[in-house]
């Protein structure tokens, strides 16, 4: 019964497999397979360098490294008396002096986040001008230093917030 069943499935398979061969494409390979490749257009030139970009680029520039500078100086004070006053009191002259070391070292490095600051400005500029087409690229140099300042920052953040973790809160 079964059989009966599966005769006719049976059947209509077999005819599909039964075909004239000269009824398929060819599978050798075809002129338009050995044709040349044309060849990828070259990138566009890097556009000219802004000689007030890159002025404005190596004033902040070297504004974040002179707070990276005054941070790094003031930092081992800090440190110092930060580790001093570690478990004393709130109001304590040991917790006193390591707050104002602290708050010492914090304007050391506001430079770096003048800088920092400033650079994320003249970021969103360039991105504005040159949108709007009045400037060409640069964005990228503006990155590089932008990204550079931010990483000092964020360390000395770090630092600032280890110190302040040595001290007892109010």
């Amino acid at each position: 019964m079964i059989l009966r069943r599966l005769l006719p499935s049976l059947v209509l398979l077999i005819s599909g497999c039964a075909g004239a061969p000269q009824n398929y494409p060819s599978l050798a390979r075809r002129p338009i397979e050995d044709a040349p490749m044309a060849k990828p257009a070259a990138p566009a030139p890097p556009a000219p360098a802004d000689p007030a970009l890159a002025a404005d680029l190596a004033r902040l520039i070297a504004q974040a490294d002179a707070g990276r500078a005054a941070f790094d100086k003031a930092y081992p004070t800090a440190e110092k008396a930060a580790r001093a006053a570690s478990g004393s009191a709130v109001s304590s002259d040991a917790w006193v002096a390591a707050q104002a070391a602290i708050s010492t070292l914090e304007a050391a490095r506001n430079d770096s986040v003048s800088a920092l600051a400033s650079l994320d400005i003249l970021y969103v500029e360039r991105n504005n001008a040159i949108a709007d087409g009045k400037a060409k690229g640069g964005t990228e140099a503006i990155e590089a230093a932008r990204t550079a300042a931010l990483a000092a920052v964020d360390s000395q953040n770090d630092r600032v917030d280890a110190l302040k973790g040595r001290l007892s809160q109010p």
